[in-house]
């Protein structure tokens, strides 16, 4: 059997309405007719008492009364006010009662039917009585000769005029309170068609389910969900958006533009053009933010979504880093097969002296870089992050320089200052910098770290074209680049790291004619830098990676079997991906000196090769 669907909302209240008004209208026009009878009545009761005391002060009434036939004279005078305003009769009798006047001559004569007592002692008496001529409103009153009462007269209206007037009345009453309630039907309909087309023609307990689910689907929803109206102010938030954007518990109704909101994000939001999956950074958070106009008939609002992607952000940072170091790896592990075969040719060859020679030089030079980051840089972060970009800086062709009086000493970092706010701040400035270097003379990338004072300091200088003075804040700004669109990321996200540590950026130019990036974020109670200690025999990897300890000889000494100290190198792998001393010559850290019969023919060099990104083991 099929449920009959209630009636609509709409449909319930013009119902409602309609009984209410028709209830208020029917209501109104009986206090109406009950006023006007009272009022009609009492009009009456004026109107008799007014024309019977007119006739009892009249001369010649007093004269006809003290006369032998009263009658000859005042029953012509009494038919000529019968009529006037609607007095039905006008009775003149004696004090018994005995009537001279009649508007029926036949009655005269007779004894007057009502209350006369009142009247024969000189007072006026007015009432409502059934009378020869029917039920009437009259009025008794005594007609004075000097000081005696020498005749009454009554003077009436009957009740049928007064209820043929009132009826008159009432028709009209009748049809002011039909087009009333004709004009409340009308009003009523069109208020109710109108709450119908905004209800969609559900009843109330739709609207209440509706309600419910929206209320629960708002809070559930782990995204920001805001809705602004047709001013652009908050008409609606749920708790995800509320803890993205920092906003109270009574922002419904403030207005977009009083949230102190970035700008960039600012703009979004009142944009009249939708947005799609746009990037834009607060002060602590990278927010993917969506925005659709609600329009029907004219723009009712924006409902706008947002995603919080400051992990994923940082994640794909380090995700670009890593395959930034594998192509980097990937790229030396083939030189370091080719310098392999090399020396090993040499070595057939006969040539030792020469292969020496060779293998040594190569890795002087590569080991250049990595003790001078060893020795200066003792956090492992900090000191991996380094050896890997000096790597891709590398393979761009740009020379990563550091500092002669960079320091920082393992421990110094605060606990609060997460690794990964420092890899993002030091890996994007120098991804940057590497950038703007090619091509340019020199091609180079000067790094300074340093601890002191509370502060660690991180100034990256490169050899590029520079930032211009007008730009200086503007670089900083979410999609701002000179590399063409999909950009502009990284600087805002180091402004956002930097802020969050409880430091700050600064911009200039470099002494090379580029730019020049600070960055300074407070130690706290960090401990104050320790002075280099000496040197330990650490061992080191070239390309990008350090070995804390390795067992190595001489780099031009080698063993008769081959194998020499390389076989011995002990090494532990990186975050990076990097390993030295492997026994294989096709893995990404191949190293000269490994357990293959080929490398280790007559002359091993006993380093820890040419691995890239052994870590520091402690």
């Amino acid at each position: 059997m099929r449920l009959t669907r209630p009636r609509s909302l709409a449909g319930q209240l013009f119902a409602m309405q309609a009984v209410l008004m028709a209830a208020v209208v029917a209501g109104c026009a009986v206090f109406a007719y009950a006023t006007d009878r009272a009022q009609a009545e009492e009009t009456a009761r004026r109107q008799v008492t007014a024309t019977a005391k007119a006739v009892a002060r009249a001369p010649s009434v007093v004269t006809a009364a003290r006369s032998d036939n009263p009658t000859a004279v005042l029953q012509p005078y009494a038919d000529a006010l019968t009529g006037v305003h609607g007095v039905t009769f006008v009775v003149v009798m004696a004090p018994d009662g005995t009537r001279w006047t009649h508007p029926d001559p036949d009655r005269i004569g007779g004894t007057y039917l009502g209350h006369i007592d009142a009247a024969r002692r000189g007072a006026t008496l007015t009432e409502t009585y059934e009378g020869t001529l029917g039920r009437s409103v009259r009025t008794v009153t005594p007609v004075w000769d000097r000081d005696r009462v020498v005749a009454l007269v009554s003077a009436g209206i009957a009740v049928d005029r007064i209820t043929e007037q009132l009826r008159h009345q009432v028709a009209a009453l009748l049809g002011f309170a039909g087009g009333a309630l004709a004009l409340g039907a009308v009003g009523t309909y069109v208020v109710n068609a109108r709450l119908r087309r905004h209800t969609h023609g559900m009843n109330a307990t739709e609207l209440s389910r509706m309600h419910d689910y929206h209320q629960a689907a708002l809070h559930a929803v782990r995204e920001g969900l805001l809705m602004l109206d047709g001013q652009r102010r908050i008409a609606l938030v749920n708790d995800g958006a509320r803890e993205l954007l920092g906003l109270r518990e009574d922002a419904v109704g403030t207005p977009v533009a009083a949230l102190g909101l970035p700008p960039s994000l600012t703009g979004a939001l009142l944009a009249a053009e939708p947005r799609e999956d746009e990037p834009h950074l607060t002060a602590d958070r990278v927010l993917v933010v969506s925005t659709r106009p609600v329009v029907g008939g004219e723009r009712r609002g924006t409902v706008v979504t947002l995603r919080d992607r400051t992990e994923l952000q940082a994640l794909s940072g380090e995700l670009d880093s890593e395959r930034g170091f594998t192509r980097a790896l990937r790229a030396q592990a083939h030189e370091a097969a080719n310098r392999l075969h090399t020396v090993v040719s040499l070595i057939e060859l006969g040539r030792v002296e020469e292969a020496v020679d060779f293998a040594t030089a190569e890795l002087e030079l590569a080991q250049a870089l990595t003790d001078r980051v060893v020795d200066a840089v003792g956090e492992p972060v900090l000191a991996a992050l380094l050896l890997g970009k000096s790597a891709q800086a590398g393979e761009q062709g740009v020379e990563l320089v550091l500092t002669d009086d960079s320091r920082v000493d393992d421990g110094v970092l605060p606990p609060g200052l997460a690794a990964r706010d420092l890899v993002t701040i030091l890996g994007n400035l120098i991804d940057n910098a590497v950038e703007a270097a090619q091509g340019s003379a020199g091609s180079r990338v000067t790094v300074a770290l340093g601890a002191a004072d509370g502060e660690l300091l991180l100034r990256v200088a490169d050899t590029g074209p520079g930032v211009p003075p007008g730009d200086a804040e503007a670089v900083f700004a979410p999609g701002w680049s000179t590399r063409g669109p999909g950009r502009g990321i990284g600087l805002p996200l180091v402004r956002q790291a930097a802020h969050r540590a409880g430091g700050r950026v600064e911009v200039g130019g470099a002494p090379e004619g580029g730019a020049e990036f600070t960055v300074r974020l407070p130690l706290g109670g960090a401990r104050a830098p320790s002075p280099p200690g000496p040197a330990d025999g650490r061992g080191t990897a070239a390309g990008a990676g350090t070995a804390d300890r390795t067992d190595r000889t001489d780099r031009t000494t080698g063993t008769a079997d081959g194998r020499g100290a390389a076989g011995d190198v002990d090494t532990t792998v990186t975050d990076a991906g990097t390993a030295a001393g492997t026994d294989t010559a096709d893995d990404a850290g191949a190293a000269v000196g490994t357990d293959t019969a080929a490398a280790g023919a007559a002359d091993g060099t006993g380093t820890a090769g040419e691995g890239a990104g052994a870590e520091v083991r402690r």
